[in-house]
């Protein structure tokens, strides 16, 4: 039997990209999925996928998870009409893509909001029942961007390194408090959903950006297995150890890899 047979899984930003193919793996496997997304349009659509692709119904709602309010209304409205859910995944996410100074102050406003509050709130929201139940899982689409500042992505690599941190705190919190409740972090490189549109690589054998179906695999069978961190591509992995080096060498590496000139023909589409 797989481990999402008649698991509710909520899915934040489930309208397009990971989100929607990770909605749909999940579906095919057994799971009643409750999407969330801020188009209502891309919502309807995915559950038309979603039924087809199950044969069964699943449940949407329109929120902007960025607004704390909107989160908090939703969650009620999942947990008297859908049901709470035993699997939080928390993959909206937004980048600007502009250099540090050229980005407006509600564009920073939005990408904190989006990629960094809308865990607090969701969290919020649906924790208290997990942990009452001592049985949930909480799951954060982070970044490698997370690991590592990147030239244009400074809003983007801060909402990603505190969303790497809010996972690690309540992993420890949930050792202390309800063991059975798990967390997993997931930090890619660049990945082809359009997000992330024009950003290239200088070796892609080493470094590449990641097809948009096989980042979704490799994150529904992470989650699948509760692992409590996935990193791709596995060069990510290096990044801690990168770190006992001196700053000048740490930088010299990000250099030699392209990292820092990653996002200079960057397009993107702006979300996800």
């Amino acid at each position: 039997m797989s481990y999402f047979k008649d698991k509710r899984i909520l899915i934040t930003g489930v309208g397009s990209g990971l989100g929607r193919r990770m909605a749909l793996g999940m579906a095919r496997e057994g799971a009643m999925i409750i999407g969330w997304d801020i188009s209502g349009e891309a919502l309807e659509k995915v559950l038309e996928e979603l039924k087809l692709a199950s044969g069964r119904e699943h449940a949407g709602y329109v929120c902007d998870v960025s607004n704390r309010a909107s989160v908090y209304e939703t969650a009620e409205k999942v947990k008297h009409e859908a049901g709470p859910p035993d699997s939080l995944i928390n993959n909206a996410g937004v980048v600007t893509g502009k250099r540090f100074l050229d980005c407006d102050d509600k564009e920073i406003e939005r990408t904190l909001g989006v990629n960094t509050l809308a865990l607090f709130w969701t969290a919020k929201a649906f924790l208290p029942g997990m942990i009452s139940r001592n049985q949930g899982h909480i799951v954060t689409v982070a970044s490698a961007a997370g690991l590592v500042g990147v030239a244009k992505l400074a809003d983007y690599c801060a909402s990603k390194f505190a969303a790497f941190g809010f996972d690690e705190s309540l992993r420890a919190e949930f050792r202390q408090i309800a063991p059975n409740v798990r967390t997993t972090v997931i930090c890619p490189f660049y990945i082809t959903t359009g997000m992330f549109e024009g950003a290239r690589t200088h070796f892609p054998w080493l470094l590449p950006i990641l097809s948009e179906s096989y980042a979704a695999d490799r994150m529904v069978a992470a989650i699948r297995r509760q692992r409590p961190r996935l990193l791709m591509p596995y060069l990510v992995y290096t990044i801690p150890l990168l770190r006992l080096m001196p700053v000048w060498v740490f930088d010299r590496i990000a250099n030699f890899l392209g990292i820092n000139v990653s996002m200079e023909d960057f397009k993107g589409r702006r979300n996800s």
